[in-house]
């Protein structure tokens, strides 16, 4: 997956926008608009463009109608905010041709773009400021504009020393008792614990750069240890020019299975200074579904209780997905947070806006809640409730 910076481009050509329907299902259904979250302004939904990757769908579905109907209709919902990658290969390129062909109903002005840096591969990372520079610019090529709105340095923890007592499992220690152990002590917030702790403060300088060129508007990083992504967040604020990051966003750590993020974001909004954090994937990289990919890490007992949560929900309209995507867009909404979701058709836009006017307007409340919590017990019954897997051999 992926590709390098110099790679020569691959090219997807989707249908002619005359040719493509416009039907009663490519229509938002009325009712409460979607809401701005935070100093960014994003949407409460925030397109997970990762969707449009080898990752979760085939050369048939990327270079069929979908990927344009999916995104034209969230755009007409009020989902302005998309998420994207380099290294989610064709991404970049298949919602940039998209937004191009949609222009005319939709200006650059009317949405925002959301993309990263410095990962290229499954095991091909380069953050050095070179290539942070040539992948910022290949980016605003593929997507067909002049400025983007937020770049993530992509996956740190694969760059940085890996300061922690363990790699899988409940991190929230790191909180207290353990914060020496992983690298958060009180005093050594501008430590460099290796390398590849200066090489992600070099790649932060070159994104600042291209902020104050006008390319960029926000910064950030993004990754999946949440005390990891502290410890970083720290460094950069306590390391001259003494600015904190704009955006943070971390996956997979508010969920029915794991809602970590909550006891953490303290110390990102205060701590770490961070104005705006971003939660993503509430499906927990499809573990929350009926069909979990082949290759999701989680351990044999996460996707034995994730079974047991699917049948418990079976009795909800929408099932787990319905459930665990209102659980945790409330939970996200509560504390002031935008959430990410990977949209893959025009029938998961519709389900997504549902979810969260359900949310809003306080619908099956009660209903939600009672399976929320059967699911939530599912993990907890195997001590899988807050657990992380390692995101890294």
């Amino acid at each position: 997956m992926g590709m390098k910076v110099d790679s020569p481009e691959i090219v997807f050509t989707l249908p002619p926008l005359d040719s493509i329907p416009d039907a009663q299902e490519d229509k938002p259904l009325p009712g409460r608009p979607l809401e701005e979250i935070g100093p960014l302004k994003v949407s409460s939904l925030v397109f997970g463009a990762a969707a449009w990757s080898h990752f979760y769908n085939d050369d048939a579905k990327l270079e069929s109608d979908v990927p344009l109907r999916t995104i034209r209709l969230a755009l007409r919902y009020g989902v302005w905010a998309f998420d994207t990658s380099p290294y989610y290969d064709s991404s970049e390129i298949v919602l940039g041709t998209a937004l191009k062909a949609l222009e005319l109903e939709f200006p650059r002005s009317s949405y925002q773009l959301i993309t990263k840096c410095g990962r290229y591969g499954a095991d091909y990372f380069d953050y050095s400021p070179e290539t942070i520079r040539k992948s910022v610019k290949r980016s605003l090529t593929r997507l067909h504009t002049t400025y983007l709105d937020v770049v993530y340095l992509h996956d740190v923890e694969f760059v940085t020393p890996r300061i922690e007592p363990r790699k899988e499992g409940n991190h929230g220690a790191a909180l207290g008792d353990e914060a020496a152990a992983y690298g958060l002590k009180v005093g050594e917030e501008a430590k460099i614990w290796g390398e590849g702790d200066q090489k992600i403060l070099d790649a932060i300088a070159e994104l600042r750069k291209l902020q104050a060129e006008g390319l960029i508007k926000h910064i950030g990083i993004s990754g999946l240890p949440l005390p990891t992504l502290l410890r970083i967040a720290l460094l950069v604020l306590h390391t001259a020019p003494y600015r904190p990051l704009d955006v943070l966003m971390s996956y997979t750590q508010l969920t029915l299975q794991n809602d970590s993020l909550l006891t953490f974001l303290p110390a990102f909004t205060e701590r770490a200074r961070i104005p705006q954090v971003i939660t993503a994937s509430p499906l927990c990289m499809g573990l929350l579904t009926p069909s979990v990919p082949p290759w999701h890490p989680a351990p044999p007992a996460a996707h034995a209780a994730a079974k047991d949560a699917v049948h418990l929900c079976a009795g909800f309209e929408g099932g787990l997905p319905a459930i665990a995507t209102a659980w945790a867009v409330k939970s996200a909404e509560d504390v002031g947070m935008a959430t990410v979701i990977g949209l893959s058709s025009p029938f998961e836009v519709h389900r997504a806006v549902k979810s969260w006017r359900a949310v809003k307007e306080g619908e099956k409340a009660d209903e939600i809640d009672e399976y929320a919590r059967k699911a939530r017990k599912t993990f907890e019954d195997v001590n899988m409730n807050e657990w992380v897997w390692p995101s890294y051999d």
